[in-house]
C-alpha cells in the first residue's frame, strides 16, 4: 500500500509556503522603505519649517532693526555739518540700537523671543515694544498710542505669547512707518477666546496688496500670517483706503489658556 504525503509534504504546499515568505519577505521590505522614507521626509519637513522660522524672525527682528539704524544714518548725514553736537548724541543714540539689533538678531537665531523676558505680561511687552516706535517718531508725525485689555489676564503658552507679540510687533511696526495714522491702538481680550487687535486710522492697505497678503519679496503678512497658524489661531486682516487698518488675532481657549495646576490634576485624577 502506498503511503500518501503528508499535506505540508506536498508540492503544493511548498509551493504556497514560499509565496507566502516571500510576499510576508516583501511586505517588511516595503514597510522598512516607507518608514525610511516617512523619517527622512519629516526631517525634510523638521529643516524647512526651521529655515522658515529663522527668515521669518531674522525679517521681523535684525532685518527691520537694521533698516530703522540705516534710516536714522541717512538723516544723520544732513545733521552733522550744521547742528554737530545734535550729531554726536543722534549718532550715540544709533550705535545702541544697532548694538541692540545685534543682540535681537542673535536671539532669533538661537529660537529666543523677546516678550519671555518680560514674564508673561503680554501688554506691557507690547506696550513697551510700540512705545520706542513711537519715540522715534518726529513730534509731528507721531501718533497717539495706547494698548488696552479687556477681562482678566490669562497665563498663555510660550508658544502662544510669543507669536502673538511677534505679530503685534510686525503689525505697529508697519502701521507706524507706512500708515500714516493719527492714532495707533492694540486692543487684548480674554474670554472665550483669546484675542489680539492692531487698529490704525491711517491711510490703509491697497485691495491688490491685502489680496495678494503682502508685496512680492516682503515678508510682512505672510510672516504674521505663518505666525497665527504657528500659535493655533487664525488672522484677519481689514483695510480700506484712508479708512485705516485692523489686524486680528483669534485663539481658541483650549488652545490660547494654560490649565490652572489644580485643574490639571483633577482631569488626571479622575482619568
Amino acid at each position: 500500500m502506498e503511503q500518501l504525503p503528508y499535506f505540508y509534504q506536498t508540492t503544493w504546499f511548498l509551493l504556497l509556503a514560499a509565496a507566502t515568505g516571500i510576499s510576508l519577505a516583501y511586505s517588511l521590505y516595503r514597510l522598512r522603505l516607507r518608514q525610511t522614507v516617512d523619517r527622512v521626509q519629516s526631517a525634510f519637513q523638521e529643516r524647512m519649517q526651521e529655515r522658515t522660522r529663522i527668515a521669518r524672525d531674522l525679517h521681523d527682528t535684525l532685518l527691520q532693526s537694521f533698516q530703522g539704524v540705516l534710516m536714522k544714518f541717512s538723516s544723520l548725514k544732513y545733521m552733522i555739518r550744521d547742528r554737530p553736537t545734535e550729531a554726536a548724541e543722534s549718532l550715540e543714540s544709533i550705535l545702541e540700537q544697532a548694538r541692540a539689533a545685534l543682540i535681537e538678531g542673535r536671539n532669533a537665531v538661537q529660537g529666543l523671543r523677546s516678550s519671555t523676558m518680560v514674564a508673561n505680561d503680554l501688554a506691557r511687552a507690547i506696550a513697551t515694544f510700540g512705545e520706542g516706535l513711537a519715540a522715534d517718531q518726529t513730534s509731528e508725525n507721531r501718533p497717539e498710542f495706547r494698548v488696552g485689555v479687556q477681562g482678566n489676564s490669562r497665563e498663555l503658552p510660550p508658544i502662544v505669547r510669543d507669536e502673538a507679540y511677534h505679530i503685534a510687533c510686525e503689525s505697529l511696526r508697519n502701521a507706524f512707518r507706512h500708515a500714516g495714522a493719527k492714532r495707533i491702538e492694540v486692543r487684548i481680550g480674554y474670554d472665550q477666546q483669546f484675542w489680539l487687535k492692531i487698529v490704525d486710522n491711517g491711510k490703509g492697505i491697497a485691495p491688490a496688496v491685502l489680496s495678494a497678503r503682502g508685496l512680492a519679496g516682503h515678508r510682512g503678512l505672510p510672516g504674521i500670517h505663518e505666525r497665527a497658524g504657528l500659535a493655533g489661531g487664525k488672522l484677519s486682516v481689514w483695510s480700506q483706503l484712508d479708512s485705516g487698518t485692523e489686524i486680528k488675532l483669534a485663539i481658541p481657549a483650549s488652545i490660547a489658556y494654560i490649565k490652572p495646576h489644580s485643574a490639571r490634576r483633577s482631569g488626571l485624577a479622575s482619568g
